[in-house]
């Protein structure tokens, strides 16, 4: 189909479909919806050379100011530089889901792809991208990503169940969890591996010892000190990330409990930050830089047309240092 019978259909002119086409920001929402999905539906493909790529890869992340953030930073970074690209970091302006106006910016830098971390994609910033050729790639998905999304995360079902049963194994009976976030996928998993350890150790999982986080030091520190001045405190906590941990080593002190003589510490993530930690963390190596360097390497070798999106999960694995010891 031409570019005229897509905008006769339309109802719009031949240079409105070119607008849209280009990511111009002068076309209105409503128009661009439906010129896009005439464009879907038809299978429209421009004829003429497409305008030059810019020698980019967008990193976009919904917060920035964590350590593991910049391990992500450094592992796209690589590949990128290998492929003679520059990493640009933008923030999505939402939790999940990239804002409206984010979008128009994309399609405007045309970069050579887009990693997206903790993130979906709705069908039509999909479409967008896809219009343009501009190949996609979501690391540690906020929920189950579409089977035409590629994605990279890790194993986290695999990394919870082996924090979970490196304490119940010290004889620990009372293990808290504190997770991240109820809607993202990772918590989910990493608090599902705790239930199964604990079942694999015939012990029940208490409701009162299992804590839905953010991720972040304050959380873990508020929700460690709710558990430790409660009547029946845990003997081990188990923390969906190193940063929650250190808010949790943070709450022993304040309460004056010895880690691990009193209380056991098992984070997540094993960032550079946990092995200084007092005591040394133990914690579940999450490959983070390895996650984004495949993320990046998927863009540079997108799939061929018609075949499923590659969705890869990375091994996890316990490290064990100091914070952990046999229940006193």
């Amino acid at each position: 189909m031409t570019l005229a019978e897509v905008a006769k259909e339309a109802g719009v002119s031949p240079p409105t479909v070119s607008k849209v086409l280009n990511g111009r920001s002068d076309v209105s929402s409503l128009t661009r919806a439906k010129v896009e999905s005439l464009l879907e539906v038809h299978g429209y493909r421009r004829r003429t050379s497409a305008p030059p790529r810019s020698p980019l890869v967008e990193l976009v992340f919904h917060e920035l100011d964590s350590v593991w953030a910049m391990e992500l930073v450094r592992g796209v970074e690589s590949v990128a530089k290998a492929n003679r690209a520059t990493v640009v970091l933008t923030r999505s302006g939402t939790r999940h889901a990239p804002a409206p106006d984010w979008i128009e910016g994309v399609l405007r830098r045309r970069p050579l792809g887009v990693v997206l971390v903790f993130s979906s994609l709705p069908a039509e910033v999909k479409h967008r991208l896809r219009a343009r050729d501009i190949p996609f790639v979501i690391v540690d998905p906020a929920g189950d990503p579409d089977p035409d999304v590629p994605s990279v995360g890790s194993a986290n079902w695999a990394g919870g169940l082996a924090a979970t049963r490196h304490l119940t194994g010290h004889g620990h009976e009372r293990v808290a969890v504190i997770t991240g976030p109820e809607d993202m996928l990772c918590s989910l998993a990493r608090l599902d591996g705790y239930r199964s350890a604990m079942t694999m150790a015939g012990l029940p999982t208490d409701p009162r010892l299992v804590r839905f986080g953010d991720f972040h030091v304050r959380s873990g520190f508020e929700h460690a000190m709710d558990l430790l001045n409660g009547p029946e405190r845990p003997t081990a906590i188990f923390a969906g990330s190193d940063l929650q941990a250190l808010g949790v080593l943070e709450a022993a002190r304040l309460t004056g409990l010895r880690v691990p003589e009193d209380l056991s510490v098992v984070g997540y993530d094993d960032v550079p930050l946990a092995q200084w930690a007092s005591p040394p963390l133990t914690t579940v190596h999450q490959p983070l830089r390895h996650m984004a360097e495949e993320a990046a390497r998927m863009l540079f070798r997108p799939d061929e047309p018609g075949r499923t999106a590659q969705r890869i999960a990375l091994a996890t694995h316990l490290v064990v240092r100091q914070s952990t010891a046999p229940r006193g």
